[in-house]
């Protein structure tokens, strides 16, 4: 029974959905084991190779926090990448983006804070676990509107299962609602325009919900990377150059503005620049919390419209129209 229950399992594991969040978090802990090596002393080449040879490297092929197709397969990558570009003397931060060609794993974010934290001379070990807790709220954020949306989500497609159910009904029933529907003329046309809008109805529901989902980098990864600057010494002028170029070859979605702000009210008061910073990223991230959660919400009212537009009338196409056509059929044959 072994084999056949392993078969199952491998299965079921292969189609299952992937948790959300999982990428980044196994990306946040692997940020948190090389700020832990390196604030021990161990070198940073060395670090990287201990990571990329420990006994939790290969669990970091979980798939990236947007669900990019080959993630999986790429994931772990990034870290022997590193390795060896920091054994041979190379930028760490380009072989992170080099492994990762598509642009949108949280790895990029590492290399970001890398290339950031080494032009500026910052001390790596802090900066890295200031991004751990970075990406770690990033993680946390998408479960949540991941828990948002598994009602609507579910809710459609439910209401687009209607119509194949209604086709089933009038079967158990005892109606001849499929011969109507492919032996008729009208009962093809219904088909075909049935068909049509419930296609049209699961690929608007389908675009409704991925435009809920967050996209692009981080909220804040942008002021978080400017205090990473800003904690090696470096001036506001050359943080800012620092971060803009740092953000245009590992993370072109992102935004170096918006901390203009913050630097005029640490500059007024005298306080320590990095750490408002720091406050305003993590501000950033609950506001962008709060706005995936309304758009779940609101997304629930949207579902409605392909419902109405769409499903409904496919409903009436596929499963009433037949059955009423089949009973017609039925009684104008029993009088004849």
């Amino acid at each position: 029974m072994s084999g056949p229950v392993a078969a199952i399992a491998a299965v079921r594991a292969r189609f299952r959905r992937p948790e959300p969040g999982a990428g980044i978090d196994a990306v946040a802990a692997a940020t948190e084991r090389l700020a832990v090596l390196l604030a021990a002393g161990v070198p940073a080449g060395t670090a990287w190779v201990h990571l990329a040879g420990g006994p939790s490297a290969p669990e970091e092929s979980a798939p990236g926090a947007r669900d990019v197709p080959g993630d999986r397969a790429r994931a772990a990558d990034p870290v022997a990448a590193a390795a060896r570009a920091a054994g041979a003397g190379e930028p760490v931060a380009d072989a992170i983006a080099a492994a990762d060609p598509a642009g949108r794993s949280p790895w990029r974010s590492l290399a970001a804070a890398w290339a950031v934290a080494e032009r500026a001379g910052a001390p790596l070990a802090t900066s890295l676990r200031d991004l751990a807790e970075a990406l770690r709220d990033e993680a946390q954020a998408l479960r949540d509107l991941d828990a948002a949306l598994a009602g609507p989500k579910a809710s459609a497609r439910l209401v687009t299962a209607l119509p194949l159910i209604a086709v089933g009904f009038g079967l158990l029933l005892g109606f001849d609602t499929a011969g109507v529907l492919l032996g008729t003329p009208v009962g093809i046309g219904c088909l075909a325009l049935g068909s049509l809008l419930l296609w049209a109805g699961a690929t608007w529901n389908r675009r409704l919900v991925a435009r809920a989902a967050p996209t692009g980098p981080a909220a804040g990864i942008q002021l978080d990377l400017l205090a990473i600057a800003m904690t090696g010494g470096a001036s506001v002028d050359r943080a800012r150059t620092i971060v803009a170029d740092a953000l245009a070859v590992h993370l072109p979605g992102a935004d170096a503005a918006g901390a203009d702000e913050v630097i005029h009210l640490a500059a007024e008061a005298g306080a320590p620049v990095a750490d408002l910073l720091r406050a305003e990223a993590r501000r950033r991230r609950r506001a962008a919390r709060s706005e995936a959660a309304m758009r779940a919400a609101r997304l629930s009212v949207r579902l409605m419209l392909p419902l109405g537009a769409c499903v409904l009338p496919a409903f009436v196409l596929l499963g009433v129209a037949p059955l009423m056509i089949s009973v017609v059929v039925g009684t104008l044959g029993a009088d004849a």
